[in-house]
């Protein structure tokens, strides 16, 4: 088995006329899972921060994750009653390509964003704007439709809001890309949102099939009136590019283990020798069945290898006096394991020094039992069991199991 790791560094910098792109990473990772073999997904590896690390429990509830850049929207004057701020984001699914920095297969991610929040400022506070007796009256008559805890339609309530005097914390869930819409019930001589903070979701392909590594690629988001994340005409955003970079981590597992003894196997006929030793009846098979213990979570193949070779699907054998005869190996493999058509694989006739496989499990594989028989094929039992032959014969046969197909 070979296997390879690496870890990667990403910096991307972008020059524009006022900003740098913000440039946020997300990593998920696969590790095959002994106690739950179905459950073939990437974990999350990126760490929360914005609403979800202030409030995970919310967050929870919700299978949400959430990144918060310092990206501002000043606002673009003063706003009057009736004045609406329509906020929409990238929340359709979008593909971009992750390529495997070793062996440069590709693979599609899909990424949607599934929430938006920020914090309000307010240039005065938020009684004094409405003649409110409290702060939090006071944000809820800032705006037609109640306090920014309330998700306008078609976004979502997501829990939990929080605030100050002239300050006022806010995050939506966004099911459709569309704009959400909050209308200015007084005048407001001055507002800025201070953060974007937003949630995704990853639809991942299935690790799987995918070779052990690091897969990489962006996805460039635009930021401002009219762009990917929109909050409207009446701000603008103080850096107009969103770079996310994507690392899928793919750790597999493939590892074969033979029972104690198990490296040294004795050929035989069934019932062992004593009918041939006492009354010379002629076995018709002469074999050793094998076992192994096999764990796998990706595709894998097997080459057989032997120390004297005839080519194709023969090793040789040799004993005292030159004595010589051959032997085949065949391999079985446990269920859920399977070859290129789909099939099981089962007594297969593995040949000198080429490639079997690749094999494909339909799910991780813990330990599972799988057979290697060694046989003497019936041609050569005729030529090597004469009146007067004796003696013992030996080989050496390798078995490589390699992950990198």
């Amino acid at each position: 088995m070979k296997k390879s790791m690496g870890w990667l560094g990403v910096l991307a910098a972008l020059s524009v006329s006022s900003a740098v792109a913000e440039t946020q990473e997300i990593r998920a990772l696969f590790q095959p899972d002994p106690s739950q073999p179905n459950k073939n997904v990437f974990v999350n590896q990126t760490p929360n921060s914005g609403y979800c690390a202030s409030f995970p429990t919310q967050c929870a509830s919700f299978n949400m994750f959430s990144i918060q850049v310092p990206i501002r929207f000043n606002g673009a004057r003063s706003f009057v009653p009736g004045d609406a701020i329509p906020i929409k984001v990238p929340a359709n699914w979008r593909q971009l390509t992750v390529t495997n920095r070793e062996t440069q297969e590709t693979e599609t991610l899909e990424v949607r964003i599934t929430g938006i929040g920020s914090q309000y400022e307010l240039s005065e506070t938020a009684q004094k704007l409405t003649g409110a007796a409290s702060a939090l009256e006071g944000h809820q008559k800032l705006w037609t439709t109640n306090s920014w805890v309330y998700a306008p339609a078609p976004c979502l309530y997501s829990g939990v809001g929080a605030y100050s005097e002239s300050n006022y914390r806010f995050f939506w869930r966004t099911p459709v890309e569309d704009a959400c819409t909050k209308v200015a019930a007084f005048n407001i001589p001055s507002i800025r949102l201070n953060t974007l903070d937003f949630a995704y979701e990853l639809r991942t392909p299935n690790p799987l099939g995918m070779s052990s590594g690091l897969y990489t690629g962006s996805l460039h988001y635009s930021v401002g009136t009219g762009m990917d994340f929109d909050t409207g005409p009446m701000f603008y955003a103080d850096d107009p590019h969103l770079n996310l970079n994507f690392v899928l981590d793919v750790q597999h597992t493939l590892k074969v283990d033979l029972p104690p003894g198990g490296n040294k196997v004795s050929l035989e006929p069934a019932g062992g020798w004593q009918q041939w030793i006492d009354g010379g009846r002629k076995p018709t098979s002469i074999y050793r069945d094998q076992l192994f213990y096999i764990s796998a979570s990706s595709r894998f193949k097997v080459m057989m290898q032997c120390r004297d070779s005839l080519g194709g699907d023969r090793c040789r054998m040799f004993g005292a006096g030159g004595n010589v005869t051959d032997v085949r190996t065949r391999l079985t493999l446990p269920a859920g394991l399977t070859q290129n058509g789909g099939g099981p694989v089962h007594q297969m006739l593995l040949l000198h020094n080429s490639w079997a496989g690749p094999f494909q499990p339909g799910q991780y594989l813990e330990r599972k039992e799988g057979m290697l028989r060694f046989e003497i094929p019936s041609d050569a039992i005729n030529s090597l069991l004469r009146p007067g032959v004796s003696g013992t014969m030996s080989t050496q046969i390798t078995i490589i199991w390699d992950s990198e197909v």
